[in-house]
């Protein structure tokens, strides 16, 4: 083997071996095979004069230092940011824009972005335009005088419509406009928008890069270094920061993701495929599936159809009656877990939205969101099936 093999650097490897080898996973002064959880909230100055690199974890950890380095690898970004949540890596980034500016928004994105847009930001004198991504013409149209961002959720969330990634975020970068991405659904092993033209790429890290229900996280990752130091002053001045024992447990997490996204969207294919034959059904929403509008623009800007199934079983009543009888996945709030997770959009994720606001874009009292996990897939399908028939 050469030397030049040898001294490949991280970001020159292949996704899974970044998993692992990501530049903190093994601590220089003492070998151990984790990175140090740095429990503290102060740090000692030996010299006055010269500063440490940490000096109070609101404002760096070394240990949530290595889990956002870990991330911009990942993703192919210049800096990484580790936040108490999903919402609050979306919160802090929002807040890049100022009184008086515009966002275009993807429409049927998730229901805590729909509630911070339309009862928070909305007073603080930030506007937002909802309007349906598939349509680039309808992009380009909601564009304002005040326009200064655009917001992308691709696949969205529910009903998993697709967003072509680099059409809109050239047309951005044309018009001057900041471009934000919320690639929760497809991770950085599917899916790397600022390879695509992104400026910044969000995640709720609680969902499919920690893959076990028991972390809470948002991860946020900068294309370049000037907008990095940009939300830097925002996550540090609004303190929105992630504590250093979940830093470590994500990162934990995230060494497996490859493995468990492969194994979830195999199993997704299937479910997808299945429902799609099913007389209780009445439609499925999954990019992989041969009729899905955005399949073609999906293909082209990611790796991989993803782990997260949305289907109509044709009223409220119905999606409530097999949300009761089913017995193996969790039905919950999130998705992305090692465990199957079904979830009620009407009720939880999108509670927040009007109800005649939900069911334009789609959001009916009959849809329903499965999250593929580890489980046997025919025992997933066995168990749904009975539901369905209840």
């Amino acid at each position: 083997m050469s030397n030049e093999t040898n001294n490949k650097k991280p970001q020159d490897r292949r996704f899974a071996t970044k998993l692992l080898h990501f530049g903190a996973e093994i601590d220089e002064q003492t070998g151990a095979s984790s990175v140090p959880i740095f429990q503290a909230s102060t740090f000692h100055h030996h010299d006055i004069f010269e500063p440490p690199q940490y000096d109070y974890s609101r404002s760096g950890n070394p240990t949530r230092q290595a889990l956002e380095d870990y991330i911009a690898l990942l993703e192919g970004g210049a800096r990484g940011f580790a936040f108490a949540s999903g919402m609050a890596a979306i919160s802090t980034t929002f807040l890049l824009l100022s009184q008086g500016e515009h966002v275009i928004v993807t429409e049927d994105v998730y229901g805590g972005t729909y509630r911070l847009l339309t009862s928070i930001l909305d007073r603080l004198g930030i506007e937002s335009t909802f309007v349906d991504m598939t349509d680039f013409e309808a992009v380009k149209a909601a564009l304002k005088p005040n326009t200064k961002a655009v917001f992308m959720e691709t696949p969205s969330n529910p009903t998993l419509k697709i967003t072509d990634i680099a059409e809109t975020a050239a047309w951005a970068k044309e018009h001057g406009l900041l471009t934000m991405l919320d690639n929760t659904f497809m991770t950085p092993y599917h899916q790397r928008p600022i390879e695509l033209g992104v400026d910044i790429v969000l995640h709720s890290a609680t969902k499919f890069l920690s893959g076990h229900s028991d972390v809470l996280a948002g991860l946020a990752v900068t294309a370049d270094e000037a907008l990095g130091k940009r939300l830097k002053q925002l996550q540090n001045g609004m303190g929105t920061v992630l504590s250093a024992q979940e830093s470590w447990l994500l990162m934990r997490g995230m060494k497996t993701l490859q493995t468990r996204m492969e194994h979830s969207e195999r199993s997704a294919r299937r479910l997808a495929e299945w429902l799609s034959e099913h007389k209780e059904v009445t439609a499925v929403y999954y990019p992989g599936l041969p009729n899905h509008p955005g399949r073609a623009i999906h293909e082209k800007q990611s790796l991989g159809y993803g782990a997260v199934v949305s289907f109509d079983v044709g009223s409220g009543e119905r999606a409530k009656a097999m949300l009761n009888k089913v017995q193996i996945p969790l039905v919950a709030v999130s998705l992305g877990a090692v465990e199957s997770i079904l979830s009620y959009p009407a009720m939880m994720s999108h509670a927040a939205m009007p109800k005649e606001v939900r069911h334009a874009r789609g959001i009916t009292d009959g849809l329903v969101r499965y999250s593929v996990g580890l489980e046997d897939i025919e025992d997933l399908i066995e168990d749904l099936d009975n539901a369905l028939r209840a």
